[in-house]
């Protein structure tokens, strides 16, 4: 007999979890999986879950390598989110095997619910945030002019200095103010633009959109929103990091520091609740 295969005759029923949830004597020889490991999975998938859901994003989120590596943590928090994600899946599968080994659909339920639920708010996130777009997009029409010079910018009549970018693939646009304009110098200026469209060009709006959808999915959990705020953080210092390739570090620092002075939103918005705020004026600096 094959390692791989148990004879169900052989062993216990109590013990044994049948592939296909169908215990028939007519499947003697059939692969089965012990019920002992089919629970201690389920404990693995668990512990692993429980893990990636506090210690593991915590401990990272007050990581100073991060600052230096923001590619490589970026990749860490998307790697920690389908992982935590897939574990709590599996957890809740094996789990339901362990209860009902001889009925995999209804074992399924729980782990099929919550995979639907997940997904579900991926789906209604990207449906409102399109939206939302669109209507950001008519508003601009409207109370914006097309730059003289730079193509795919709009500038906004307000004395307020505010820049942003609004994705929308190729019909991305990047908004700046009259006042930001004039407070700018040239440098400061292309540190600005530069900046906003790094977000465009890396699509950075499509991971920030995986992590506001977990965290609207599991509003009660705090380390979802700390995983929004973090990679929200890491995201600007990418764009930071191309913006740098065009303009001095300190030309970069003064740039950011003249969109926040005036209080509205601009790229400090997405990363207020975040210590990496000092972080990314640290690493400008040294």
């Amino acid at each position: 007999m094959p390692p791989s295969c148990v004879n169900s005759s052989t062993v216990p029923a109590e013990t044994l979890t049948i592939i296909g949830g169908v215990d028939d004597p007519a499947l003697a020889g059939a692969v089965v999986i012990p019920h002992a490991v089919v629970v201690a999975g389920a404990v693995v998938f668990g512990l692993i879950a429980v893990g990636l859901a506090w210690p593991v994003p915590v401990a990272l989120a007050r990581a100073t390598w991060p600052t230096r590596a923001p590619v490589m943590a970026l990749l860490l928090w998307q790697g920690i989110g389908l992982a935590g994600g897939l574990s709590m899946i599996g957890a809740l599968a094996l789990t339901g095997y362990a209860v009902l080994p001889a009925h995999a659909f209804a074992a399924l339920i729980p782990a099929g619910v919550f995979t639907v639920y997940l997904l579900a708010h991926l789906a209604a996130t990207t449906v409102q945030v399109t939206a939302q777009r669109h209507r950001h997009l008519a508003l601009l029409e409207l109370l914006t002019s097309p730059h003289p010079t730079r193509a795919r910018t709009r500038v906004l009549d307000d004395a307020v200095p505010v820049a942003y970018c609004l994705p929308r693939g190729a019909q991305s646009v990047t908004v700046l103010s009259q006042g930001l304009l004039d407070r700018l110098d040239p440098d400061e200026l292309v540190a600005v633009i530069a900046h906003e469209r790094a977000h465009v060009e890396q699509r950075h709006d499509l991971l920030l959109l995986a992590f506001r959808a977990w965290r609207s999915a599991l509003p009660w959990f705090p380390i979802a929103a700390r995983a929004e705020v973090e990679v929200a953080a890491l995201v600007e210092m990418l764009a930071d990091d191309h913006a740098r390739r065009e303009v001095h570090d300190e030309v970069l620092a003064r740039a950011i520091l003249q969109v926040g002075a005036g209080g509205v939103p601009g790229a400090e918005k997405a990363v207020s609740g975040s210590t990496r705020v000092g972080d990314r004026f640290r690493r400008l600096a040294g």
